[in-house]
C-alpha cells in the first residue's frame, strides 16, 4: 500500500464530520467532490442539486421567481440537513458561505475545504454559461471579481485551502486527501 492509499484509508477510518467544499462557481466543488466521495467511500451531496430537487425548479428559475434571498434560505436548509448525516462530502453553492447561519453550521459541524481559483480560471471553466443567475448581472468577469472580493474573507475561514488552477480534478482530490490528513493529524496540532 503506497502513502496515498494509506492516507485514503486513514482518512476514511478517522473522519468524524462531513467534508464541506466551498469556493466560487467553477472552482471544481462538484467534480472534485464526486471524486473525493468515491475515493473515501462516502456519500456525496451537491446542495444546488438538492435545492433544485426540493423546489422542483432549476437554480435559475428559483432566482427568477423568488430571488437570491429565498434561494440562500433553501440552500441553508439543505446544508443544515446534510451536516446531520455524519461523514460525507458536500459541495456547496458558491454563495452558501454568505449566509451567516450556513457558515456557522459548516464551521461547527463540518471540515471545510476552500477550492480556490483565480477569476481567469473560473471564467475559463464556466465560460458564459446561461445557467448561472449571478452572471446575468453584467460582464461575467467583473461580476466574478466583485463576488470573489466580497466572499474571500468568508472563504478564508475554511479549515483547509487548496489552489485548483492548472490542476486536474483527480489531482485536486488527491491534494484534498493529503491536506485533510495533515489537518486532522493530532500530531500536527
Amino acid at each position: 500500500m503506497d502513502k496515498y492509499e494509506h492516507d485514503e484509508k486513514a482518512l476514511r477510518l478517522g473522519l468524524q464530520k462531513p467534508l464541506v467544499l466551498v469556493g466560487m462557481m467553477g472552482s471544481g466543488k462538484s467534480h472534485v467532490g464526486r471524486l473525493l466521495a468515491g475515493r473515501l467511500e462516502l456519500d456525496f451531496y451537491d446542495t444546488d442539486s438538492l435545492v433544485e430537487e426540493r423546489a422542483g425548479r432549476s437554480t435559475s428559475e428559483i432566482f427568477e421567481a423568488f430571488g437570491e434571498a429565498k434561494f440562500r434560505e433553501a440552500e441553508r436548509n439543505a446544508v443544515l440537513d446534510i451536516l446531520e448525516r455524519g461523514p460525507c462530502v458536500i459541495a456547496t453553492g458558491g454563495g452558501a458561505v454568505t449566509n451567516p447561519d450556513t457558515l456557522a453550521a459548516i464551521k461547527d459541524k463540518g471540515v471545510s475545504i476552500w477550492l480556490k481559483a483565480s477569476v481567469s480560471t473560473l471564467l475559463e471553466r464556466i465560460g458564459r454559461c446561461g445557467n448561472r443567475p449571478l452572471l446575468q448581472q453584467g460582464d461575467p468577469g467583473a461580476v466574478l471579481e466583485r463576488l470573489l472580493e466580497a466572499r474571500r474573507p468568508l472563504y478564508e475561514q475554511a479549515d483547509v485551502m487548496l489552489e485548483t488552477a492548472g490542476e486536474s480534478a483527480d489531482h485536486v482530490a488527491e491534494n484534498v486527501i493529503k491536506a485533510l490528513c495533515a489537518y486532522l493529524d493530532p500530531r500536527t496540532k
